[in-house]
Protein backbone atom coordinates (compact mmCIF):
# COMPACT_ATOMS: atom_id res chain seq x y z
CA UNK A 1 0.00 0.00 0.00
CA UNK A 2 1.19 3.71 -0.98
CA UNK A 3 1.05 5.73 1.94
CA UNK A 4 2.11 9.32 3.19
CA UNK A 5 3.24 10.64 6.01
CA UNK A 6 2.88 14.86 6.85
CA UNK A 7 5.10 15.93 9.73
CA UNK A 8 4.06 19.36 11.01
CA UNK A 9 7.20 20.10 12.54
CA UNK A 10 6.37 23.91 11.87
CA UNK A 11 2.36 23.57 11.82
CA UNK A 12 0.82 23.17 8.37
CA UNK A 13 -1.91 25.50 6.15
CA UNK A 14 -3.29 24.63 2.77
CA UNK A 15 -0.29 26.22 0.74
CA UNK A 16 1.94 24.46 2.66
CA UNK A 17 0.34 21.18 1.69
CA UNK A 18 0.21 22.17 -1.49
CA UNK A 19 3.58 23.46 -1.67
CA UNK A 20 4.71 19.92 -0.23
CA UNK A 21 2.85 17.83 -2.80
CA UNK A 22 4.46 19.95 -5.48
CA UNK A 23 7.77 19.65 -3.99
CA UNK A 24 7.36 15.33 -3.77
CA UNK A 25 6.85 15.42 -7.47
CA UNK A 26 3.30 16.31 -8.09
CA UNK A 27 3.54 18.35 -11.77
CA UNK A 28 2.33 22.08 -11.81
CA UNK A 29 0.76 21.04 -14.90
CA UNK A 30 -1.68 18.17 -13.81
CA UNK A 31 -2.29 20.54 -10.52
CA UNK A 32 -3.34 22.97 -12.77
CA UNK A 33 -5.20 20.20 -15.23
CA UNK A 34 -7.60 18.80 -11.83
CA UNK A 35 -8.34 22.34 -10.88
CA UNK A 36 -9.27 23.09 -14.36
CA UNK A 37 -12.46 21.01 -13.67
CA UNK A 38 -13.85 23.13 -11.41
CA UNK A 39 -15.67 26.24 -12.00
CA UNK A 40 -13.26 28.91 -11.17
CA UNK A 41 -11.30 31.30 -13.27
CA UNK A 42 -9.29 34.98 -12.81
CA UNK A 43 -6.56 33.16 -10.69
CA UNK A 44 -3.23 31.22 -11.20
CA UNK A 45 -1.22 28.73 -9.37
CA UNK A 46 2.85 28.78 -9.51
CA UNK A 47 5.32 27.18 -7.89
CA UNK A 48 8.51 28.64 -6.27
CA UNK A 49 11.51 26.87 -5.36
CA UNK A 50 13.31 28.67 -1.52
CA UNK A 51 15.52 28.09 1.23
CA UNK A 52 13.60 28.36 4.68
CA UNK A 53 16.46 27.84 7.47
CA UNK A 54 19.01 26.22 4.99
CA UNK A 55 16.49 23.70 3.93
CA UNK A 56 15.13 23.76 0.79
CA UNK A 57 11.49 23.59 -0.19
CA UNK A 58 8.64 24.76 -2.82
CA UNK A 59 6.38 27.03 -1.80
CA UNK A 60 2.65 27.35 -3.84
CA UNK A 61 1.59 30.74 -5.10
CA UNK A 62 -2.07 31.68 -5.81
CA UNK A 63 -3.08 34.37 -7.08
CA UNK A 64 -6.36 35.52 -7.11
CA UNK A 65 -7.41 38.72 -9.94
CA UNK A 66 -9.10 40.95 -7.69
CA UNK A 67 -10.56 43.43 -10.12
CA UNK A 68 -12.95 40.29 -11.43
CA UNK A 69 -15.95 40.41 -8.60
CA UNK A 70 -18.29 38.78 -11.03
CA UNK A 71 -16.55 35.92 -11.46
CA UNK A 72 -18.71 33.05 -10.45
CA UNK A 73 -15.95 31.92 -7.84
CA UNK A 74 -15.53 35.33 -6.37
CA UNK A 75 -19.08 36.15 -5.71
CA UNK A 76 -19.66 33.29 -3.87
CA UNK A 77 -16.75 34.43 -1.46
CA UNK A 78 -17.87 38.05 -1.41
CA UNK A 79 -21.47 37.77 -1.55
CA UNK A 80 -22.28 37.76 2.69
CA UNK A 81 -19.24 40.53 2.94
CA UNK A 82 -20.77 43.06 0.39
CA UNK A 83 -24.89 42.80 2.03
CA UNK A 84 -25.95 40.50 -1.05
CA UNK A 85 -29.04 39.93 0.76
CA UNK A 86 -28.25 36.21 -0.05
CA UNK A 87 -27.38 34.62 3.67
CA UNK A 88 -26.63 31.48 3.02
CA UNK A 89 -26.04 31.09 -0.35
CA UNK A 90 -22.42 30.84 -0.17
CA UNK A 91 -21.89 27.67 1.29
CA UNK A 92 -24.33 26.26 -1.07
CA UNK A 93 -23.07 27.64 -4.10
CA UNK A 94 -19.32 26.29 -2.56
CA UNK A 95 -20.87 22.45 -2.53
CA UNK A 96 -22.43 23.33 -6.60
CA UNK A 97 -19.42 24.22 -7.49
CA UNK A 98 -17.26 21.63 -6.37
CA UNK A 99 -20.40 18.66 -6.91
CA UNK A 100 -21.09 20.21 -10.24
CA UNK A 101 -17.31 19.76 -11.50
CA UNK A 102 -15.74 17.04 -13.48
CA UNK A 103 -13.65 15.90 -10.96
CA UNK A 104 -13.56 12.31 -9.75
CA UNK A 105 -16.44 11.50 -7.30
CA UNK A 106 -13.57 10.52 -4.81
CA UNK A 107 -12.05 13.84 -4.98
CA UNK A 108 -15.45 15.25 -4.81
CA UNK A 109 -16.52 13.77 -2.34
CA UNK A 110 -13.57 14.32 -0.07
CA UNK A 111 -12.89 18.09 -0.57
CA UNK A 112 -16.88 18.46 0.16
CA UNK A 113 -16.51 16.37 3.44
CA UNK A 114 -13.20 19.01 4.27
CA UNK A 115 -15.82 22.31 3.56
CA UNK A 116 -18.50 20.65 5.66
CA UNK A 117 -16.31 19.96 8.47
CA UNK A 118 -14.99 23.60 8.18
CA UNK A 119 -18.29 25.38 7.78
CA UNK A 120 -19.85 23.41 10.80
CA UNK A 121 -16.59 24.61 13.11
CA UNK A 122 -17.10 28.35 11.97
CA UNK A 123 -20.80 27.78 12.91
CA UNK A 124 -19.91 26.32 16.23
CA UNK A 125 -17.34 29.18 17.13
CA UNK A 126 -19.60 32.16 15.80
CA UNK A 127 -22.86 30.74 17.22
CA UNK A 128 -24.50 30.49 14.56
CA UNK A 129 -25.85 28.34 11.47
CA UNK A 130 -23.77 26.59 8.56
CA UNK A 131 -25.82 28.62 5.92
CA UNK A 132 -25.53 31.87 8.03
CA UNK A 133 -21.60 31.53 8.35
CA UNK A 134 -19.42 33.98 6.65
CA UNK A 135 -16.12 32.07 5.79
CA UNK A 136 -13.10 34.27 6.50
CA UNK A 137 -10.11 31.83 5.31
CA UNK A 138 -12.55 29.21 4.30
CA UNK A 139 -14.21 31.25 2.10
CA UNK A 140 -11.09 32.22 -0.15
CA UNK A 141 -10.93 31.28 -3.30
CA UNK A 142 -7.34 30.31 -2.38
CA UNK A 143 -8.81 27.99 0.31
CA UNK A 144 -10.77 26.25 -2.47
CA UNK A 145 -7.85 25.46 -4.65
CA UNK A 146 -5.76 24.23 -1.60
CA UNK A 147 -8.40 22.22 -0.97
CA UNK A 148 -9.63 20.50 -3.62
CA UNK A 149 -5.66 20.66 -5.01
CA UNK A 150 -4.55 19.03 -2.06
CA UNK A 151 -7.23 16.11 -2.36
CA UNK A 152 -6.57 15.58 -5.91
CA UNK A 153 -2.60 15.89 -5.52
CA UNK A 154 -2.66 13.16 -3.32
CA UNK A 155 -5.09 11.12 -5.59
CA UNK A 156 -2.31 12.03 -8.61
CA UNK A 157 0.44 10.75 -6.67
CA UNK A 158 -1.05 7.32 -6.34
CA UNK A 159 -1.54 7.86 -2.33
CA UNK A 160 -4.09 5.20 -0.76
CA UNK A 161 -3.65 6.44 2.86
CA UNK A 162 -2.59 9.55 4.69
CA UNK A 163 -0.90 9.40 8.18
CA UNK A 164 -0.03 12.44 10.36
CA UNK A 165 2.33 13.74 13.34
CA UNK A 166 0.70 15.57 16.21
CA UNK A 167 -0.15 18.88 15.15
CA UNK A 168 2.40 22.18 16.03
CA UNK A 169 -0.53 24.76 16.56
CA UNK A 170 2.17 27.52 17.43
CA UNK A 171 1.54 29.76 20.29
CA UNK A 172 0.19 33.77 21.50
CA UNK A 173 -2.18 35.63 19.00
CA UNK A 174 -3.31 35.75 15.56
CA UNK A 175 -5.30 38.30 13.37
CA UNK A 176 -8.05 37.75 11.82
CA UNK A 177 -11.70 38.68 10.48
CA UNK A 178 -13.02 39.49 13.69
CA UNK A 179 -10.13 41.50 15.50
CA UNK A 180 -7.12 39.58 17.33
CA UNK A 181 -7.13 35.63 18.47
CA UNK A 182 -5.77 33.64 20.34
CA UNK A 183 -3.39 30.37 18.70
CA UNK A 184 -4.91 27.69 17.84
CA UNK A 185 -7.56 29.89 16.15
CA UNK A 186 -10.94 29.26 17.55
CA UNK A 187 -12.00 27.36 14.01
CA UNK A 188 -9.06 25.33 14.35
CA UNK A 189 -9.24 24.32 17.71
CA UNK A 190 -12.34 22.82 17.05
CA UNK A 191 -11.66 21.20 14.14
CA UNK A 192 -8.43 19.33 16.49
CA UNK A 193 -10.48 18.44 18.93
CA UNK A 194 -9.76 14.86 19.79
CA UNK A 195 -6.40 14.88 18.30
CA UNK A 196 -2.90 15.30 19.44
CA UNK A 197 -1.25 18.95 19.19
CA UNK A 198 1.49 20.53 21.07
CA UNK A 199 3.33 24.20 21.26
CA UNK A 200 6.89 24.58 21.56
CA UNK A 201 6.25 28.05 22.32
CA UNK A 202 6.83 29.27 18.48
CA UNK A 203 5.61 32.68 18.50
CA UNK A 204 2.30 33.37 16.03
CA UNK A 205 0.15 30.63 14.18
CA UNK A 206 1.49 27.84 12.50
CA UNK A 207 -1.58 25.57 12.32
CA UNK A 208 -4.56 27.60 9.94
CA UNK A 209 -7.85 26.76 9.73
CA UNK A 210 -7.89 25.29 6.15
CA UNK A 211 -4.70 23.52 7.45
CA UNK A 212 -6.72 21.63 10.02
CA UNK A 213 -9.39 21.03 8.23
CA UNK A 214 -7.68 18.93 5.23
CA UNK A 215 -5.42 17.09 7.38
CA UNK A 216 -7.82 16.05 10.45
CA UNK A 217 -9.69 14.89 7.38
CA UNK A 218 -8.01 13.21 5.23
CA UNK A 219 -5.95 11.34 7.64
CA UNK A 220 -6.22 7.66 9.01
CA UNK A 221 -4.31 8.05 12.12
CA UNK A 222 -2.02 10.82 14.21
CA UNK A 223 1.31 10.00 16.08
CA UNK A 224 5.11 8.71 14.58
CA UNK A 225 5.36 7.61 11.30
CA UNK A 226 4.10 4.07 10.61
CA UNK A 227 6.79 1.58 8.99
CA UNK A 228 7.37 2.22 5.41
CA UNK A 229 10.04 1.98 2.14
CA UNK A 230 10.11 5.78 2.02
CA UNK A 231 10.68 6.47 -2.24
CA UNK A 232 10.16 10.08 -2.06
CA UNK A 233 10.19 13.03 0.29
CA UNK A 234 8.64 16.72 -0.51
CA UNK A 235 9.23 20.10 2.07
CA UNK A 236 6.25 22.77 1.26
CA UNK A 237 7.16 26.07 2.50
CA UNK A 238 5.03 29.09 3.78
CA UNK A 239 6.06 32.76 3.44
CA UNK A 240 6.87 34.10 6.71
CA UNK A 241 10.34 33.27 8.86
CA UNK A 242 10.02 31.45 12.29
CA UNK A 243 12.79 30.17 14.56
CA UNK A 244 11.79 27.11 13.25
CA UNK A 245 11.71 26.39 9.27
CA UNK A 246 8.56 27.31 8.55
CA UNK A 247 8.13 23.88 6.23
CA UNK A 248 5.74 20.68 6.08
CA UNK A 249 7.14 17.72 5.67
CA UNK A 250 5.88 14.80 3.50
CA UNK A 251 6.82 11.25 2.90
CA UNK A 252 5.91 8.69 0.87
CA UNK A 253 6.45 5.38 0.22
CA UNK A 254 5.10 1.76 0.52
CA UNK A 255 3.78 0.15 3.69
CA UNK A 256 5.95 -2.26 5.65
CA UNK A 257 4.49 -4.70 8.38
CA UNK A 258 1.16 -5.07 9.85
CA UNK A 259 -0.04 -1.72 8.83
CA UNK A 260 -4.16 -1.50 8.58
CA UNK A 261 -6.96 -0.25 7.08
CA UNK A 262 -8.26 1.83 10.56
CA UNK A 263 -7.15 4.78 12.70
CA UNK A 264 -5.56 3.85 16.01
CA UNK A 265 -6.46 5.84 18.99
CA UNK A 266 -7.54 5.78 23.15
CA UNK A 267 -10.70 6.86 24.60
CA UNK A 268 -11.33 7.09 27.99
CA UNK A 269 -14.31 4.75 29.39
CA UNK A 270 -16.09 5.89 32.90
CA UNK A 271 -18.42 4.06 34.88
CA UNK A 272 -20.02 3.83 37.98
CA UNK A 273 -23.29 1.98 39.35
CA UNK A 274 -26.44 3.51 40.85
CA UNK A 275 -28.80 1.44 42.60
CA UNK A 276 -31.14 4.29 44.47
CA UNK A 277 -31.57 6.91 41.80
CA UNK A 278 -34.95 8.13 40.26
CA UNK A 279 -34.87 6.31 36.29
CA UNK A 280 -36.72 9.48 34.95
CA UNK A 281 -33.53 11.31 35.07
CA UNK A 282 -31.23 8.89 32.83
CA UNK A 283 -33.14 10.54 29.89
CA UNK A 284 -31.51 14.26 30.97
CA UNK A 285 -28.37 12.68 31.74
CA UNK A 286 -27.94 10.34 28.59
CA UNK A 287 -29.15 13.62 26.70
CA UNK A 288 -26.41 16.29 28.20
CA UNK A 289 -23.51 14.56 28.57
CA UNK A 290 -24.05 13.56 24.79
CA UNK A 291 -24.08 17.05 24.30
CA UNK A 292 -21.06 17.70 26.56
CA UNK A 293 -18.85 15.76 23.63
CA UNK A 294 -19.17 11.81 25.12
CA UNK A 295 -18.86 9.52 22.16
CA UNK A 296 -21.53 7.24 23.49
CA UNK A 297 -23.52 7.04 26.64
CA UNK A 298 -25.34 4.01 27.60
CA UNK A 299 -27.19 2.17 30.42
CA UNK A 300 -26.85 -1.64 31.50
CA UNK A 301 -29.27 -3.38 34.34
CA UNK A 302 -26.36 -4.97 36.82
CA UNK A 303 -27.46 -7.16 40.06
CA UNK A 304 -25.87 -5.45 42.75
CA UNK A 305 -25.31 -5.97 46.45
CA UNK A 306 -28.19 -7.19 48.52
CA UNK A 307 -30.00 -8.34 45.46
CA UNK A 308 -30.72 -4.74 44.44
CA UNK A 309 -31.24 -4.35 40.97
CA UNK A 310 -29.14 -1.43 39.58
CA UNK A 311 -27.77 0.55 36.68
CA UNK A 312 -23.98 1.04 35.25
CA UNK A 313 -24.02 3.99 33.64
CA UNK A 314 -20.90 3.69 30.62
CA UNK A 315 -19.80 6.88 29.49
CA UNK A 316 -17.42 6.59 26.32
CA UNK A 317 -15.23 9.94 25.74
CA UNK A 318 -12.02 11.22 24.24
CA UNK A 319 -9.25 11.87 27.28
CA UNK A 320 -9.13 15.13 27.97
CA UNK A 321 -12.82 14.59 28.94
CA UNK A 322 -12.23 12.95 31.82
CA UNK A 323 -12.64 15.43 33.96
CA UNK A 324 -15.35 17.32 32.65
CA UNK A 325 -17.51 13.92 32.56
CA UNK A 326 -16.47 13.02 36.53
CA UNK A 327 -17.39 16.42 37.83
CA UNK A 328 -20.99 15.99 35.71
CA UNK A 329 -21.80 12.60 37.31
CA UNK A 330 -20.92 12.92 40.84
CA UNK A 331 -22.60 16.27 40.83
CA UNK A 332 -25.42 15.12 38.27
CA UNK A 333 -26.52 11.84 40.01
CA UNK A 334 -26.70 10.06 43.44
CA UNK A 335 -23.03 7.88 43.13
CA UNK A 336 -20.20 8.91 45.02
CA UNK A 337 -17.76 7.30 42.97
CA UNK A 338 -16.79 6.03 40.05
CA UNK A 339 -14.58 4.03 37.72
CA UNK A 340 -12.54 4.99 34.86
CA UNK A 341 -9.77 3.63 32.46
CA UNK A 342 -8.04 3.95 28.98
CA UNK A 343 -9.31 1.98 26.39
CA UNK A 344 -7.27 1.09 22.92
CA UNK A 345 -9.85 2.31 20.16
CA UNK A 346 -9.65 1.19 16.25
CA UNK A 347 -12.16 2.71 14.04
CA UNK A 348 -12.23 1.90 9.94
CA UNK A 349 -12.01 4.82 7.97
CA UNK A 350 -15.28 6.60 7.59
CA UNK A 351 -16.76 8.85 4.99
CA UNK A 352 -19.90 10.80 4.56
CA UNK A 353 -21.19 10.49 0.62
CA UNK A 354 -24.10 11.42 -1.07
CA UNK A 355 -25.34 8.95 -3.41
CA UNK A 356 -28.17 9.37 -5.92
CA UNK A 357 -31.18 7.22 -5.26
CA UNK A 358 -34.47 6.70 -7.59
CA UNK A 359 -36.07 8.43 -4.80
CA UNK A 360 -33.67 11.38 -4.54
CA UNK A 361 -29.97 12.28 -2.68
CA UNK A 362 -29.06 10.12 0.53
CA UNK A 363 -26.71 10.62 2.34
CA UNK A 364 -24.70 7.51 3.80
CA UNK A 365 -21.91 6.58 6.09
CA UNK A 366 -19.46 4.09 4.24
CA UNK A 367 -16.82 2.04 6.28
CA UNK A 368 -13.90 1.21 4.45
CA UNK A 369 -10.87 -1.25 5.55
CA UNK A 370 -7.65 -1.63 3.21
CA UNK A 371 -9.85 -0.03 0.23
CA UNK A 372 -12.77 -2.39 1.09
CA UNK A 373 -16.21 -1.42 1.93
CA UNK A 374 -16.81 -3.19 5.60
CA UNK A 375 -20.43 -1.28 6.02
CA UNK A 376 -23.05 1.28 4.60
CA UNK A 377 -25.56 2.92 6.60
CA UNK A 378 -27.59 5.61 5.18
CA UNK A 379 -28.47 8.16 7.26
CA UNK A 380 -31.82 7.50 9.36
CA UNK A 381 -33.51 10.84 8.88
CA UNK A 382 -32.50 11.60 4.86
CA UNK A 383 -34.39 8.24 4.55
CA UNK A 384 -37.12 8.84 6.61
CA UNK A 385 -37.99 12.07 5.21
CA UNK A 386 -37.76 10.79 1.48
CA UNK A 387 -39.98 7.96 2.72
CA UNK A 388 -42.36 10.43 4.35
CA UNK A 389 -42.71 12.20 1.07
CA UNK A 390 -42.72 9.73 -1.84
CA UNK A 391 -44.77 7.65 0.43
CA UNK A 392 -42.66 4.60 -0.38
CA UNK A 393 -41.21 1.89 1.95
CA UNK A 394 -38.82 3.00 4.48
CA UNK A 395 -36.71 0.42 4.12
CA UNK A 396 -36.87 0.25 0.57
CA UNK A 397 -35.12 4.08 0.65
CA UNK A 398 -32.41 2.28 2.97
CA UNK A 399 -32.13 -0.43 0.44
CA UNK A 400 -31.77 1.85 -2.62
CA UNK A 401 -28.95 3.94 -0.85
CA UNK A 402 -27.17 1.19 0.59
CA UNK A 403 -26.84 -0.23 -3.28
CA UNK A 404 -26.31 3.20 -4.52
CA UNK A 405 -23.13 3.54 -1.90
CA UNK A 406 -21.88 0.61 -3.25
CA UNK A 407 -22.04 0.83 -6.86
CA UNK A 408 -20.40 4.50 -6.47
CA UNK A 409 -17.25 2.51 -4.73
CA UNK A 410 -17.19 -0.11 -7.69
CA UNK A 411 -17.96 2.83 -10.55
CA UNK A 412 -14.66 4.99 -8.75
Amino acid sequence: MRIAYFDCFSGAGGDLILGALLDAGLSLERLRDELAKLSLSHYEVNVEKVVRKGIGGSRAIVTVDDLHHHDTGRRLFLAAAEGSGEPGRRSHRLEEIIGTSSLDDAVKQKSLTIFRRLAKAEAKVHRTTIDQIDFHEAGAMDAVIAVVGSVAGLAALGIERVYCSPLHVGTGTVECAHGISPVPDPVTAELIKGKPFYSTGADGELLTPAGAAILTTISSGFGPSPSMTMEQIGYGAGTLDHDIPNLLRIMIGEAQGELRGYEKEHIAVLETNIDDMNPQMYDYLMSRMLEMGALDVFLSPVQMKKNRPGTLVTVICQPHLVERFTDFVLRETTTIGLRWRLENHLKADRTIREVQTQYGPVRCKVAETNERITNISPEYEDCKRIALEKKVPLKEVMEAAKAAALFAKIDS
